[in-house]
């Protein structure tokens, strides 16, 4: 008998890497563009960030006490939803909105954290990506403060000026009213953690480096933009006849396909799905920058394409070994 064998349960491929670990590496490929963020919208960019983290972390505590179940606030999951949720909010200056500061970040994680993950099963179980969730419900509950004009702070306290967004512009005017070099760096306007492409570039890679992300959702859906948006150029189509290459380094598109769209439990999980995902995720985030009233789709676009994970994964998973197609016999008269 040979007593090096041991028999366990599922699973068997073991690996070194835990959820804490995991979000780890997601808080670090966001430093970047939270510096960024920071350094272009001031004070109360910070305030809202660790407004947002903090309420995320108080929100996962008070729900798991009062279920009784584990607090799983140590996972690191809290602190991602925070981060991103912050991330996808205009800094608003504390001199014109100093209670919205403080007040958006609260109800926008309690919506994430207790309705879109907790109520759900929590971590692993959400079907939509809780961040994106509560910018969604931020976007309904204030939508003036959430899609209106971005501030820029014109030094670190409180000064602001009002600036529209390079995809604002174009659905007003027809142009950009930036060029490459301000998009690439974030000297534009929009939402803390979106104007600096650079900043989320470096962030991907090192996920995709890390092995946290696969290449394919973000890859394919930076690419189907660009792809359809040309193609819809080409075509004479009078919302996208001036839009250009620069188009995939404005707005929440590297934050979303490189942040967002990769969330494990909302994203497919074979090769195949994780291409589709990508590619309905551009598709629509197309559509709606070029046909629809706001300027911007990709938060709308991961949300629906979330919807359709479970179906996806049904399509596209592999068949089970030794598996046999039922053949259908024909009932005889």
């Amino acid at each position: 008998m040979n007593n090096n064998l041991m028999v366990s349960s599922s699973p068997h491929i073991r690996s070194k890497e835990t959820v804490s670990s995991v979000m780890r590496d997601v808080v670090i490929a966001l430093v970047p563009a939270t510096v960024m963020g920071i350094i272009f919208f001031g004070l109360s960019a910070a305030i809202m960030i660790a407004v947002s983290i903090i309420a995320a972390m108080a929100w996962e505590t008070i729900y798991n006490k009062i279920a009784k179940k584990p607090n799983t606030v140590k996972d690191f999951s809290a602190v991602i939803t925070g981060l991103l949720l912050a991330l996808n909010m205009p800094a608003l200056p504390l001199s014109e909105h100093p209670i919205a500061v403080f007040v958006m970040p609260v109800i926008g994680t309690g919506f994430a954290i207790v309705i879109a993950k907790q109520l759900f099963g929590g971590l692993g179980q959400n079907f939509i990506n809780p961040a994106l969730a509560g910018r969604a419900f931020l976007v309904a509950s204030y939508p003036t403060l959430m899609t209106g004009s971005a501030f820029r702070v014109t030094n670190f306290m409180v000064e602001a000026e009002t600036y529209a967004t390079p995809l604002a512009n174009m659905k007003e005017s027809g142009t950009y009213g930036a060029d490459l070099i301000s998009g690439l760096i974030g000297n534009t306007g929009g939402t803390i953690g979106e104007t600096c492409a650079i900043a989320l570039i470096i962030g991907g890679i090192y996920l995709i480096y890390k092995k946290v992300i696969s290449w394919r959702i973000p890859v394919i859906y930076i690419g189907t933009v660009l792809v359809f948006t040309y193609i819809l150029k080409l075509c004479g189509i009078e919302g996208a006849l001036n839009r250009d290459f620069t188009e995939i380094f404005y707005g929440g598109l590297m934050l979303g396909a490189f942040f967002m769209a990769t969330d494990y439990a909302s994203s497919p999980v074979t090769p195949t799905g994780q291409l589709i995902m990508g590619f309905g995720c551009g598709f629509i985030t197309v559509l709606i920058r070029v046909f629809g009233g706001y300027p911007e789709g990709v938060s709308y676009s991961i949300l629906l394409m979330n919807l359709c994970v479970p179906l996806i994964d049904r399509w596209t998973s592999p068949k089970k070994f030794g598996y046999v197609k039922p053949v259908k016999v024909k009932e005889v008269k």
